[in-house]
């Protein structure tokens, strides 16, 4: 594998969980990282940290519904690095319950943040990555929805699976070489997305499941840097990671 010291990585979704990890693991690795976040303290707070242990990060509040808030980002990211190698998609939110229950603004939401804020990230990236010629879209997906919908996450599920449907619409479109995409889909994994959760049942039951069986959010965070050390000409397209117990 390729060594990461000279990537540049901007990270939606970093003031925790699988960001944060990812931020941490591919800053300890010599990639510069960006950590993008709504919570501005949160960020800059593992910022100092990174640099603390000799690594290069910066931060950037946003909030991934706004597209201008991405192509801020990409800029930022830019303007103090050069370049931007690598956008990890991860910003994400379950606020999940029952389809009789029509929580109509929950289901708005998860589109919004979900799929729209995936898809505000290719509009920011995508014209950066062809005028270098070479970059690099990473999307934090999810296994929900892949061997049949669970309860109460009908509207979470095909949110995700739409960024995934995106994610192969943009492969097959990048055949030049020049943009590379990776979806990566975990399972249970030791997060706060629970805390997003409208259902108080299905928030209960996800954290249940979360202590029982769910993995570091650093194994998610390993699987990002497996598929960015590739050589520029191999894409590693999608990767499933949950727990060896999760059926």
């Amino acid at each position: 594998m390729l060594s990461l010291r000279d990537k540049i990585v901007a990270i939606t979704g970093a003031s925790g969980g699988i960001g944060e990890a990812t931020a941490r693991l591919l800053a300890d690795r010599g990639a510069a990282v960006v950590l993008a976040a709504r919570r501005g303290e949160r960020v800059d707070a593992i910022a100092r940290d990174i640099r603390a242990a000799g690594g290069r990060a910066a931060t950037c509040v946003i909030d991934v519904t706004r597209a201008e808030d991405l192509r801020r980002l990409v800029a930022i990211t830019v303007d103090r690095y050069g370049r931007i190698d690598v956008l990890v998609n991860n910003a994400g939110i379950a606020p999940i319950s029952p389809l009789a229950d029509l929580d109509t603004e929950g289901w708005s939401a998860m589109i919004d943040v979900n799929l729209r804020g995936m898809l505000n990230g290719v509009a920011a990236a995508l014209p950066v990555f062809r005028e270098q010629g070479a970059g690099h879209l990473v999307s934090i997906v999810s296994v929900a929805g892949l061997a049949g919908v669970h309860p109460s996450m009908a509207v979470y599920a095909a949110t995700k699976n739409a960024v995934r449907t995106v994610h192969e619409g943009l492969r097959v479109e990048s055949t030049d070489g020049v943009v590379r995409t990776t979806a990566i889909s975990p399972g249970y994994v030791r997060t706060d997305l629970a805390d997003s959760m409208a259902d108080p049942r299905a928030r209960e039951q996800t954290r249940e499941n979360m202590d029982a069986m769910g993995i570091s959010p650093s194994a998610v965070a390993g699987a990002v840097a497996f598929a960015v050390e590739q050589p520029g000409d191999v894409e590693i397209g999608e990767i499933n990671i949950r727990p060896t117990i999760q059926a």
